[in-house]
């Protein structure tokens, strides 16, 4: 069974950086897609990023493309959110997901129900 942990979490001031990490054990999942969603306070989760399983393919949300990049590290069994000129509104509880069901798909879906999966979720800051 794969285990997810996410890492890199904290307090930012607005338009600060800010790298979360994804770390996996138990299952290799190179073959699966990765991605990231959030939880803000008193908010449904929702998609912020996705990766393929080659990292030929990646997508975001709109209110974060520009800003965020996603990426990951096959040998390392990692997945990373670069987080670039954040915002109040992107504040929330940041988690890693992954997809273990479907290999080698070329553009993962984006639905949370994808997603079996889940890290235990780290907060994400950010002051104005």
């Amino acid at each position: 069974q794969v285990q997810l942990v996410e890492s890199g979490g904290g307090v930012v001031q607005a338009g600060g950086s800010l790298r979360l990490s994804c770390e996996a054990s138990g299952q290799s999942l190179s073959r699966s897609a990765r991605s990231w969603f959030r939880q803000a306070p008193g908010k449904e989760r929702e998609f912020v990023a996705v990766i393929n399983w080659n990292s030929r393919w990646a997508y975001y949300r709109d209110t974060v493309r520009g800003r965020f990049t996603i990426s990951r590290d096959n040998a390392k069994h990692t997945a990373y959110l670069q987080m670039n000129n954040l915002k109040p509104e992107d504040t929330a509880v940041y988690y890693c997901a992954a997809d273990t069901k479907l290999f080698y798909r070329d553009r993962p879906s984006i639905s949370r129900d994808t997603y079996d999966a889940w890290g235990q979720g780290i907060q994400v800051t950010v002051s104005s």
